[in-house]
């Protein structure tokens, strides 16, 4: 007699198959960062920071892009001017920062705005906390801008527009005082003009040159 050895699966109950959405990692985390956008959604809708107001339209068919219009605050160097910010949210947010940056055909002249719109913000980089929201961002940039005593680009405008990465967040910075891109220093460092001292046959930093 032939035996013939078949192997036999248990049947699983659907509560072994099936596990309930919440306990799914990636749809737990996208329900968290819808939940949070809703909520500050309706307050930025509700009582939006001064001279911002959400532009409706770009959030009717996603919430994870968000276009918000801005006008100059009175008494400043932009009072008047009409700006608008674009804000992108990842599924990591409110733990990822937002990709934050001015978009359209009028960007502030501003030494911490770049000509493609690119902010120069701690609070978009490294000084992000959870704790911090949409209008905190906009109540930063309305200070940035109100606090501004001269309208110029930052001095390696040319540079950085040319070479960055066009997700801003791309960008490593440098903050101490100045707000300036990694890439633009380590420029400015192979630039350094390097004379020779002849009393001590070595060579001396005589400037550094700018981009």
């Amino acid at each position: 007699m032939l035996l013939h050895c078949v192997s036999v699966k248990k049947k699983k109950n659907r509560s072994d198959v099936i596990r309930p959405i919440a306990s799914l990692p990636g749809l737990s985390i996208m329900a968290s960062m819808q939940k949070r956008l809703q909520k500050e959604l309706l307050a930025l809708q509700s009582d939006p920071p001064p001279g911002m107001t959400l532009n409706e339209r770009s959030v009717q068919n996603t919430i994870t892009e968000w276009l918000i219009d801005m006008e100059g605050a009175p008494g400043t160097l932009y009072e008047g001017e009409k700006f608008q910010l674009l804000f992108k949210f990842s599924s990591r947010y409110p733990f990822d920062s937002p990709q934050v940056m001015f978009t359209g055909e009028n960007i502030p002249v501003h030494p911490h705005v770049y000509s493609n719109g690119h902010i120069c913000l701690s609070i978009l980089t490294e000084d992000w906390s959870p704790a911090l929201s949409v209008q905190s961002v906009c109540l930063s940039i309305i200070s940035m801008l109100s606090s501004c005593k001269e309208k110029r680009r930052p001095p390696d405008n040319s540079f950085y527009v040319k070479t960055c990465n066009k997700n801003p967040k791309k960008t490593k910075w440098w903050y101490h005082g100045e707000c300036i891109p990694l890439s633009s220093i380590k420029r400015l460092l192979m630039r350094v003009i390097l004379v020779p001292d002849q009393s001590s046959n070595h060579f001396v930093c005589l400037a550094l040159s700018a981009c």
